[in-house]
């Protein structure tokens, strides 16, 4: 990209040399952003030409001081042209480290990750969930794994971070790690916003992203129905620890809370609302979102069923909950006893809550705002997802009415 760029000789006033002379200063200018630099040449100020930058006169001393600043001015221009051909950063600060023969160490890619992963984590419940902490971490595993495989090194510097290298790791999430498209995407993102980094700190010249295009395929999400709910809820254990997995699934289902925030559900997050019942008010762990949410009468009913467990006292929660990872493993088996044929997962009991929410009336937006969601757009996801439930249904309808006549029906708009 083409910068303006300037160079001016001018006297620095202010200053005071040797016998009152004043010392000449090469000033560079890019896209308006200057850098000094001392010529380590004196003058008289009466003979300096202010407009033309130089010494007045014809004098064999002016001649000298006139030619030496151009020789200065020839070099700064050669920097430039330098490094226009190596593709490298323009700016004032480094034409003027060019200049001066001071050259900065160029980062590698991984160091910059690791810095970005640094940062990152010293945020970790101030700006970041420790879960997005450890997907970068993650991110940054893939991307030492990759530059390994493809290099057979450890790292590269920032300068060989193209648009190649770009595509040919995305090839190595999809083919190698076999990595779906929305999971790629999702790692090709992380990688963009540590490349952002680099580029707003003068370390890569230009963003090799810029022309790369990414694109996240729509999941439908799986949720359950009335019926699959009713054969949930029903349902008896014989097995507590099963048992205990279903009744917080079933809070979820009831709630719309994602597992970190029925994990962490104190008793003081039951507050009774604007109308008299029972609400819960907290703050979504993901998007640090308020939400307040009323409780219907089966998630008060888990909520007294739980109130004098041992395990949950112990916590300080609301519910016994156990790991992400446990409560999913566990669910496979609830799912199976209670004939649900759907893989069932934590996340599965949000969905279920929106779509049951929107298929029975409430507004879009009042599902947002219980959600958590910090979009409407995110929401209006499960309004697809509730076009689907009714084309289904209406399927059932057509198969259930009377047989008519087959006869060509043309439709006028």
């Amino acid at each position: 990209m083409n910068k303006k760029f300037s160079l001016l000789f001018y006297l620095k006033r202010n200053k005071t040399g040797l016998n009152g002379l004043t010392p000449i200063y090469l000033r560079i200018t890019v896209d308006g952003q200057r850098s000094e630099v001392s010529t380590q040449r004196l003058i008289d100020s009466d003979r300096w030409a202010t407009a033309k930058g130089r010494a007045k006169g014809t004098q064999e001393s002016a001649r000298i001081l006139n030619t030496y600043l151009d020789t200065l001015q020839a070099k700064v221009y050669e920097h430039h042209q330098q490094l226009v051909h190596r593709n490298k950063m323009i700016t004032a600060n480094s034409l003027k480290n060019a200049f001066l023969g001071i050259t900065e160490k160029q980062k590698s890619i991984l160091e910059v990750y690791s810095y970005h992963n640094s940062r990152m984590e010293k945020l970790v419940g101030k700006q970041y969930a420790s879960s997005t902490y450890t997907k970068y971490k993650t991110s940054y595993k893939h991307l030492k794994d990759f530059i390994k495989w493809k290099f057979i090194v450890d790292d590269l510097m920032l300068g060989e971070l193209t648009f190649g290298f770009i595509t040919e790791y995305e090839f190595y999430l999809r083919s190698v790690k076999n990595i779906d498209n929305n999971c790629s995407v999702k790692y090709l993102t992380h990688l963009r916003k540590v490349v952002r980094l680099a580029v707003d700190n003068d370390w890569v010249p230009k963003d090799p992203f810029v022309n790369f295009k990414m694109q996240n395929k729509e999941v439908e999400k799986g949720f359950l129905t009335e019926h699959e709910i009713k054969l949930l809820i029903e349902k008896e254990f014989s097995i507590s620890r099963l048992e205990q997995v279903r009744d917080v699934f079933a809070f979820c289902c009831f709630t719309g809370l994602a597992f970190i925030d029925v994990f962490k559900l104190a008793p003081d997050q039951i507050v009774r609302g604007i109308d008299g019942d029972m609400w819960i008010h907290t703050k979504r762990t993901k998007t640090e979102t308020r939400t307040h949410i009323p409780l219907l009468p089966h998630a008060l009913e888990i909520i007294e069923k739980y109130k004098d467990d041992p395990n949950a006292k112990i916590q300080g929660k609301v519910l016994p909950v156990g790991s992400n990872q446990k409560m999913n493993a566990y669910l496979k088996e609830v799912g199976t006893i209670c004939g649900i044929e759907k893989k069932l997962t934590m996340h599965v009991a949000r969905h279920t809550f929106a779509t049951f929410a929107l298929t029975n009336g409430v507004p879009l937006e009042t599902v947002g705002k219980m959600l958590g969601h910090r979009s409407i757009k995110t929401t209006q996801h499960y309004a697809k997802i509730i076009d689907r439930k009714v084309a289904d249904d209406m399927k059932i309808l057509k198969s259930k009415m009377i047989p008519q006549k087959t006869e060509t029906i043309r439709l006028s708009y």
